[in-house]
């Protein structure tokens, strides 16, 4: 019998012939932990009498979430993490080099084939490349920092194929939207999402990333993507040699499939206060907003930036409203700098902020005060996420955001198309 792409990966890291419900205990790749976690990541390591990583080359610790710190608490947090990571030689990323997932993707710590685990549910975002890779407690991450192992359940795997070509205007964010809203929030929990079609294939693999991103967002375990000529070519542009990775086989068994046209595809819009809670955007159009967000993990890539840049260049943000930008990363960062992207923002009106997870973690920028309204790139819209409960936060993708800064109000990117 063939196996799915998760099945292959987690019978090369444990060294066990193993499908879908199986056990397994398998070696690490890479780990990673940030902000968010670390603190409760190294006291576990320590109580189980932990002294040395298994292999500091493989671990990251990452501030992001709230960076630069704006309290005492996440202050201390940073004091410790900076001096463990020191104490033990692991990869620490200081403040302003970049989201965590992003900076994953850049160090070569992830390739092809290979299983890495993160204390954050977006891990599966590495997927993108051919990865396993999944979010774990922490816990589990202090029994990973001192073994490189950690047991596994393989999982069923669901298979989505999208063919054909998104039409002008509509983007992977609109496409993973899309899927979400289909799925639902829970109809694929403790699956592999294996996502294939000539859709896919003809994405570059910083939009790819858009997509096994979101994975989780359907209660997935992990996100997944076949590697191709385009992945070894964008992570050799990154300067990284990736090993080979593996596909599914053609009698592999898939526990579902959902096939979709993306030709039918419009900008979609995920509303409150539930990521599936998925719409056209024709249907939500004229809601006045007042703040909108570009950035994170899901969308803050550099061509993430120049798909709103084209937008912007030339207008400006509606008077009431603020526009938030910030780069999933120091390389990404420069790059825009580069190209005169952040010009751009910053002509229209936007606010710059340092690379980092922003708004989306709600910690310190970008906080929302009751009865707002925020238009947002990133993968979730939970009430509270960016600060208050009687706030609403929209998702959208990061044309229909740059649109809808201009007019102050969600709108149709596609109207652009009928001006011009």
């Amino acid at each position: 019998m063939g196996k799915t792409i998760s099945e292959k990966i987690l019978s090369h890291a444990s060294g066990k012939d193993a499908y879908a419900g199986d056990l397994v205990i398998a070696k690490i790749d890479a780990a990673m932990t940030h902000d968010g976690m670390a603190k409760l990541v190294i006291e576990a390591f320590q109580e189980m009498g932990g002294r040395q990583l298994w292999d500091p080359s493989r671990v990251a610790v990452v501030i992001d979430h709230v960076a630069p710190s704006a309290y005492e608490s996440f202050s201390k947090v940073h004091k410790m993490m900076r001096r463990f990571a020191l104490q033990q030689g692991a990869r620490f990323y200081e403040v302003g080099s970049g989201i965590c997932h992003q900076l994953m993707i850049e160090s070569g710590l992830v390739s092809p084939g290979g299983l890495v685990v993160g204390t954050d549910s977006h891990t599966c975002t590495y997927g993108a490349v051919g990865a396993f890779a999944t979010g774990i407690g922490s816990t589990e991450m202090a029994a990973v920092f001192l073994s490189g192992k950690l047991w596994f359940k393989v999982p069923e795997t669901l298979k989505i194929v999208v063919d054909g070509k998104l039409p002008p205007m509509v983007f992977p964010k609109d496409l993973i939207l899309k899927i979400v809203g289909t799925v639902g929030a829970d109809g694929a929990t403790y699956k592999a999402v294996e996502y294939g079609g000539s859709a896919v294939k003809a994405l570059g693999v910083e939009e790819r990333l858009t997509l096994t991103n979101m994975a989780v967002e359907m209660g997935a375990k992990t996100g997944l993507i076949e590697p191709d000529e385009k992945t070894a070519s964008y992570l050799a542009s990154l300067g990284h040699k990736p090993q080979q990775g593996f596909k599914s086989d053609e009698d592999a068994e898939f526990v579902d499939e959902l096939v979709l046209d993306a030709e039918d595809l419009e900008p979609q819009v995920a509303c409150p206060h539930a990521v599936d809670n998925v719409k056209p955007v024709t249907a939500v159009e004229g809601k006045e907003v007042d703040q909108v967000f570009l950035g994170s993990c899901t969308n803050g890539r550099v061509t993430d930036l120049r798909e709103a840049a084209k937008i912007l260049r030339g207008k400006h943000v509606k008077k009431g409203v603020r526009m938030i930008v910030i780069p999933a990363s120091r390389r990404v960062y420069k790059q825009a700098l580069k190209e005169g992207l952040l010009e751009v923002f910053l002509d229209a009106g936007c606010a710059v902020c340092n690379p980092g997870c922003g708004p989306c973690a709600g910690g310190h920028q970008g906080i929302l005060a009751p009865g707002e309204v925020c238009v947002s790139t990133s993968n979730r819209n939970f009430k509270a996420r960016m600060g208050s409960d009687e706030a609403e936060i929209y998702l959208v993708s990061p044309v229909t955001a740059a649109v809808t800064a201009i007019e102050g109000k969600i709108t149709d990117p596609r109207r652009l198309l009928k001006e011009a």
